[in-house]
Parts: C-alpha cells; sequence; structure tokens
C-alpha cells in the first residue's frame, strides 16, 4: 500500500471512520440481484474492490481475496420506521448508524446498501474506505459502472483483460515525485513570468478582485476599466533569482501548514464522539450559481464556499454565539492527480486549511473574503506540501501518526470537499440516477465534514456532523439557501451592460 493510503488506513478512529458515504437515488426503483450482477461484472474489475488490507507492523499491503462473496458486499435492507419520522428522515439516521460503524477489516473494505422501496423508485448507500480511493477517482468507478459506462482510461497492455493487473498501481515514488514536481515548475513559471511586463496588459480583473470586498458594484466597475501597462514598482529587485523565491514560498508554506495554530474555539469545537447526524437539503441550480460567480466575478467555487461560511455563521449565531471578527478553518482537498489515472484509483491530492469568514454576516464582503483566500492557495504551494506530509506521515509509526492527526485536527473544525460530477443524468441497471450525495469523513475531533458535489446541471449540499458538538446539522443545511438567494437578488440588482 502507498504511504499516503497508509495514512488514511491509520487515521480511522472510534470517533470517525475514513469511510466515504454515498448515495444514489434511483427511479424506478431496482433489484438487488442486478445490482450485484452491475458490481459482479465491473466493479470487480478494480483491484482495490478484489482485496483486503493485511497489516504487518508499520507498513499495509493489498492482498487478494480468493473468495470475494458478492452476498456480503451488496446487501439489501428496509429502513426503521418511526410514528411521526419521515421517510428521508429515516434514510439520513440509517446513514449516520452506518458513518459510526467500521468496515470488516477481513475483507475487501467497502459495502452497497440497496433499499429498494424509496420513495417511488430505490436508494443504493455506498460506504468505501478512504485507504481505496479519493472523491475523483470515485466519480470515475462510478461512471464505469453506469448504464453504457465505460472503464476509465488504463495501460494499453491490461485493457484486454477482464480486470486491471494490481501490479500496474504500485508504482508510488514516481506519482508522488510527480504530483509535488509540477506545482513547483508552474510556480516557477508563473514568475519568470512575472518578471517580465507585458505591455498594454489589461490589468483590470486583478483590479476588480482587489477591491471586491467594497462591494459588487466597485468590482465590476473597477473590472471595465482600460488596461494599460504592468506596475513595475512593487516588483521586487532584478537580481532576485525564481530559484531563490521558491525557496522562500517553499519556507513559508510549510510554515502556514505546521505552525498555523489551533482553530477557533467555537460550539462546534471539541471531543468528537462516536454518534453521527447527517442532512442534506434541496439542490441548487448550477446555471444560477454560474450566473452569480460571473456577475460578481468569481468562480463557481468562491460562491458556493461564501454561502457555507454563511450558512454556518448563522447557525451559530442563531444559537447565541458573537461571530463578529471570528474565521473558522476547513480542511480542502486540491486535486493533484490527472484524470486519465484515475482508474489506479489510491489518494492523490493534497489538503490545505482554508479559512471561512463565519464572522462576516455581509454577503458580498464575505464572499470576496473566500475569494481572496482561494486565490492565496491557488499561487501556493501548499497542496503539494500537504501531499508530502501525508506520505511521511504514512511511514513512521502509529504512535507518531496519531499525534500528527491530532495537531491537524486541532487545527480545523471541518472536511470540506467539493466534486464535481456528471454534467449529464446517469442510469444505472436500467433506473435513472435522480440525485447524487456523498460525504467524506472528518478526521480526528472534526465536527463537521461538508459536502459540495454538481451533478445533471444541480448542486447538491450536505453534512454529516458529530452529534455531540452539532446535534442539528439540518438547521446548517436550512441556511444554505438563503444564503445563496442573498447573493443572487444582489447580482440581479446589478446594472446590465449593453449588448453589442
Amino acid at each position: 500500500m502507498s504511504k499516503v493510503d497508509t495514512a488514511w488506513l491509520r487515521l480511522d478512529t472510534e470517533a470517525n471512520r475514513m469511510v466515504i458515504h454515498g448515495i444514489l437515488f434511483l427511479k424506478p426503483a431496482i433489484q438487488l440481484d442486478a445490482v450485484r450482477a452491475r458490481v459482479a461484472e465491473r466493479l470487480l474489475r478494480f483491484p482495490r474492490f478484489r482485496q483486503r488490507v493485511v497489516e504487518h507492523g508499520d507498513s499495509a499491503h493489498w492482498v487478494e481475496d480468493q473468495g470475494v462473496d458478492i452476498a456480503h458486499h451488496v446487501v439489501a435492507e428496509r429502513l426503521p420506521r418511526r410514528r411521526g419520522l419521515s421517510r428521508e428522515r429515516a434514510l439520513q439516521d440509517r446513514l449516520a448508524d452506518l458513518a459510526a460503524q467500521p468496515l470488516a477489516a477481513d475483507r475487501p473494505l467497502w459495502m452497497l446498501h440497496l433499499i429498494e422501496d424509496y420513495d417511488g423508485g430505490s436508494a443504493l448507500v455506498a460506504r468505501v474506505h478512504h485507504c481505496i480511493a479519493d472523491g475523483i477517482a470515485l466519480i470515475a468507478v462510478m461512471l464505469s459502472i453506469t448504464d453504457g459506462g465505460i472503464e476509465p482510461p488504463m495501460p494499453k497492455a491490461t485493457k484486454k483483460g477482464a480486470r486491471v493487473a494490481a501490479a500496474t498501481v504500485d508504482a508510488e515514488p514516481e506519482w508522488l515525485a510527480d504530483a509535488m514536481v509540477k506545482p513547483i515548475n508552474a510556480w516557477t513559471v508563473r514568475e519568470i513570468q512575472r518578471m517580465r511586463p507585458i505591455e498594454g496588459a489589461d490589468d483590470g480583473e486583478a483590479t476588480g478582485r482587489a477591491k471586491g470586498a467594497k462591494g459588487a458594484n466597485d468590482a465590476r466597475a473597477a473590472n471595465g476599466a482600460t488596461g494599460g501597462k504592468r506596475a513595475k514598482a512593487g516588483a521586487e529587485p532584478a537580481d532576485v533569482s525564481p530559484a531563490d523565491r521558491l525557496g522562500k514560498q517553499v519556507l513559508k508554506d510549510a510554515a502556514a501548514l505546521i505552525e498555523a495554530p489551533d482553530d477557533a474555539k467555537t460550539r462546534l469545537k471539541g471531543k468528537a464522539g462516536r454518534a453521527k447526524r447527517v442532512a442534506w437539503g434541496p439542490a441548487l441550480a448550477l446555471d444560477a450559481v454560474k450566473a452569480v460567480g460571473k456577475s460578481l466575478n468569481v468562480s463557481v467555487n468562491d460562491v458556493l464556499l461564501g454561502c457555507v461560511a454563511g450558512a454556518i455563521g448563522a447557525y451559530l449565531r442563531a444559537h447565541g454565539d458573537d461571530t463578529r471578527g471570528q474565521e473558522i478553518r476547513a480542511l480542502v482537498p486540491v486535486n493533484l492527480r490527472p484524470l486519465e489515472s484515475a482508474w489506479q484509483l489510491g489518494n492523490r491530492f493534497g489538503m490545505v486549511p482554508l479559512p471561512l469568514p463565519v464572522g462576516i454576516a455581509n454577503p458580498v464582503k464575505r464572499l470576496y473574503a473566500v475569494h481572496a483566500q482561494t486565490q492565496a492557495l491557488k499561487q501556493s504551494l501548499r497542496p503539494a506540501l500537504a501531499l508530502g506530509l501525508l506520505a511521511a506521515s504514512g511511514s513512521v509509526e502509529k504512535a507518531a501518526q496519531r499525534a500528527m492527526l491530532k495537531t491537524l485536527s486541532r487545527k480545523a473544525t471541518a472536511m470540506m470537499t467539493n466534486v464535481p460530477g456528471p454534467t449529464q443524468p446517469l442510469g444505472f441497471c436500467g433506473a435513472t440516477v435522480d440525485r447524487v450525495m456523498f460525504w467524506a469523513p472528518q478526521a480526528g475531533d472534526m465536527s463537521l465534514g461538508v459536502s459540495i458535489l454538481t451533478y445533471a446541471g444541480q448542486v447538491q449540499f450536505g453534512l454529516i456532523a458529530d452529534a455531540g458538538l452539532c446535534p442539528d446539522p439540518e438547521r446548517i443545511v436550512a441556511h444554505f439557501e438563503p444564503q445563496f438567494q442573498q447573493l443572487l437578488d444582489l447580482a440581479l440588482m446589478l446594472p446590465w451592460e449593453a449588448e453589442a
């Protein structure tokens, strides 16, 4: 097992299982036999779904499980119902129960639970240990097992066989070095280009974003300003080489990861327990989110993160907390994997702490504060360095890794995952995948797992929370759509530019 995947294996605790949970809502209903046949035909082509984990001392290994029992890994169940409990709430409670349970260590680390009769269709709950794959890789797997799905690109030598050779996935030193070198190369190229002013370049966009915190109208006006020559006043001396700046940047970003102070103490920060709560809300239209982002000159990701910060802030204030000037951190994954290698599974991303300005009630100021933070992360080397640190943690003994985990969990309150899914509706076993949701696990004592997934023109927001620290995550979810509506209303109030 790679050192990075070993780290995820060992992050498992009684309080937080490192298991990714997902739900596919299907219409019409599907049958258990059809799901088992599809899994046997397509999912077991991937070695990790046929292998179990064996640990020897401080290392872990993938071992082929000769007796993979589909009947154990794909099961049917009925939702337990209580008087006055909706079917949706019953499903949320069942998912919370599953999130607290470990996967069987003597079998491949995944399970599918089919609820055959749910809201006029079926619901398929997937549980996959994080040591098998990250979110981007699992999206590729999901695409491959849908109706008409094709397997992800694989080396030509293995395409002829029905299964992928396990030996082709373990070249960790090469991909780990590549994942760290490419961001460094890209950063160096940017620095070299920065030393060469471009005549007639338009700095309007940068100016508009810098002034964004003053309000949407100021940002739009600045963005429309005429360009000019790049200013040289703020440039470093000409004798400072890109290599010197690279060294300073590495030290700066490493310090930002390692020496960051503990996260703000809120009601969401504390000792996590075993019990969980799960919630989700109605989807947003992706086109509307894109329109807001374009109007305010920020990315779709900025808009959604701003809404998450607003929802958490509103939740804290509703509970009587004073959030003025307060930020909490979320660990945000940054993909470092070429999509053509998604078939290899495993984890190839860096986690970086992103401050969420929960204390800013003004939705526009909060949005531009988030935008400034995401831009700073994009210009840094922190994602690549974080991947290297995670790989290093997979090489040390368990006691040392647990100490690193405690330090990490003190620096953040939430694990945030934002994954782009398919743009068109999928089919599965003759049914249409109506909606998709998933939840990444929290690490250490983090209380929140925040999930954002775009699918078929919709944006789905969900939470999994520690029951002791956040017993009512549905109240955070309830604030998400109103926070977006505020931005949408403001965007619609902006002056329209005359069409050419």
